[in-house]
């Protein structure tokens, strides 16, 4: 499945503003740089575009799609039982882990991104490099 990356944010500290960005460097087994989450299995936190305009349809709203605190946002990439499949993101390569489950900050859609995977997933980066707005995105088994 094959898409292209239209979002790019970066969160300087934990519970900080989400903060737009062109492009980020992906360093593997740590995060991003910049970014306030290192380490673990969460490194990188990714969101489908279509996902995201569906919650805010379900829910009734219009948020920024920053309001769901994601690191990337792709376009024509269902992220949708990913669970251990292959993301490629321009030179990078990311391993899902699971599904982003939304938590109490993200309300009013927290129960529209609860389901089908809306709210995303959650990966370790395998090969680093840096990513731009534009990028191909290509997700594999």
């Amino acid at each position: 499945m094959r898409g292209r990356i239209v979002a790019v944010w970066l969160k300087r500290f934990k519970r900080g503003p989400m903060d737009p960005a062109d492009s980020a460097e992906l360093i593997a087994t740590r995060g991003l740089r910049g970014n306030a989450n290192q380490g673990g299995k969460r490194q990188i936190t990714i969101i489908d575009e279509d996902a995201w305009n569906a919650a805010c349809a379900e829910a009734g709203v219009t948020l920024p799609p920053s309001h769901r605190r994601a690191n990337v946002m792709l376009q024509g990439i269902d992220l949708r039982n990913s669970r251990g499949k292959t993301l490629r993101l321009g030179s990078c390569v990311v391993r899902i882990y699971n599904e982003t489950r939304p938590c109490e900050r993200m309300e009013p859609l927290r129960a529209a991104l609860g389901s089908e995977w809306r709210g995303g997933v959650y990966g370790e980066i395998v090969e680093g490099g840096t990513i731009h707005v534009g990028d191909d995105a290509e997700l594999t088994d």
